[in-house]
């Protein structure tokens, strides 16, 4: 009989539209290219529907942020683990990876009707992760997503707000799996037109420091010893990523996008996948293929939910990763605090870069991007 996971608990925080080089590109020894500064926040919010992907070597924004944007990202991805062959599943927008995030299918390439309001759109028959929690005897919860509603049987089940998982984190509450979305202004997506007098929305670093406040609260909690936190970004965003990706499945659409017939469906373009854990290979960079639905296969594959169909028990369980056997990695110093190269402690007890986010004052949230578009 298989030994007891010492991971309870499972938190992925989904974040937006940043391809693997256009965030982690220079890291240290990941397989990244050097390219061009990025403005912060952008000036533009690159096309990255599937038509776009398939032009994506001579359209994609070659232009990248670097360990001065995001410092905290650094900081995790040198104390824990980070993922430099790991790959969105669809090779498009939001919507398709955001369900493949919890339900390892996608019956859709580009983002279906209704996908900005999360509601009014297709309800799709999917057996997911949520599900197999709830046979398990196991429980999950849904902080700020929209893709749930696409899903028959999980609609607004379990469904609250980003802002309640620190309440959540901080009280040591957590369920079994949280899957974690920021509010607009803190996603990382690109702003567009409609986004125009609200400085912080796109700010690479203002997002970071939204994220590392999640991870602060887990700390606080108490949850630390006995939990798994991945950090990921939902697909490419329309930037430049030198690596191709593998071509597994070509899309069939059944009647649902059926121009794109034929063309790459898995995988979608490398994005950043950073494994923060106890028992993670501390400054380690993963070379094993992974995706996103490797995060469900970890989930499965700890918690004991079963495999529900041939792509999730054809893929990779992140297991490389972690070393059960080896003593603990500390959590994030200072309480929860990564220390961000020539910064101090933030009032949230996060990094302040040296820098102050450029974008000026805090702007309103909302919540949720409006994603994909």
């Amino acid at each position: 009989m298989a030994a007891k996971s010492p991971i309870e608990h499972v938190v992925l925080i989904i974040k937006e539209n940043h391809a693997f080089d256009n965030y982690f590109g220079t890291f240290p020894g990941a397989n990244g290219m050097a390219l061009p500064h990025s403005p912060n926040p952008p000036s533009q919010d690159p096309d990255h529907r599937h038509g776009a992907w398939l032009t994506r070597k001579q359209t994609a924004v070659r232009l990248q942020f670097t360990e001065q944007d995001i410092p905290a990202y650094f900081a995790y991805a040198r104390q824990f683990t980070l993922c430099d062959n790991y790959f969105t599943d669809v090779a498009g927008p939001s919507t398709p990876n955001h369900l493949m995030l919890i339900a390892a299918d996608s019956p859709v390439i580009e983002n279906p009707p209704g996908y900005r309001r999360g509601t009014g759109g297709p309800v799709f028959q999917l057996p997911s992760l949520p599900a197999g929690l709830q046979k398990a005897n196991l429980t999950w919860r849904n902080y700020g997503g929209y893709a749930f509603s696409f899903i028959a049987g999980l609609g607004k089940q379990n469904q609250t707000t980003s802002d309640q998982f620190v309440r959540d984190a901080g009280a040591g509450t957590l369920p079994t799996v949280s899957w974690v979305y920021a509010p607009h202004d803190a996603s990382e997506h690109p702003p567009d037109s409609q986004d125009s007098g609200k400085p912080l929305v796109g700010n690479v670093t203002h997002g970071m420091q939204w994220t590392v406040d999640q991870v602060n609260a887990i700390v606080k909690g108490g949850l630390w010893p006995k939990i798994a936190i991945f950090i990921t970004w939902d697909d490419w965003g329309g930037w430049f990523d030198h690596v191709d990706p593998p071509n597994v499945e070509s899309w069939q659409g059944n009647g649902q996008h059926p121009a794109w017939n034929g063309t790459q469906f898995r995988y979608g373009s490398r994005v950043g996948c950073l494994a923060l854990s106890p028992f993670v290979r501390s400054g380690y960079v993963s070379k094993a293929l992974h995706s996103h639905v490797s995060l469900l296969k970890f989930c499965c594959a700890q918690l004991g939910v079963p495999a529900w169909n041939d792509r999730l028990r054809k893929a990779d369980d992140m297991s490389d990763c972690f070393e059960f056997s080896r003593s603990p990695v500390p959590a994030p110093s200072s309480g929860g605090a990564v220390a961000a190269p020539g910064g101090i402690p933030g009032p949230r007890g996060g990094p302040r870069p040296s820098k102050r986010p450029r974008g000026g004052a805090p702007g309103g949230r909302r919540p949720s991007k409006r994603r994909g578009a």
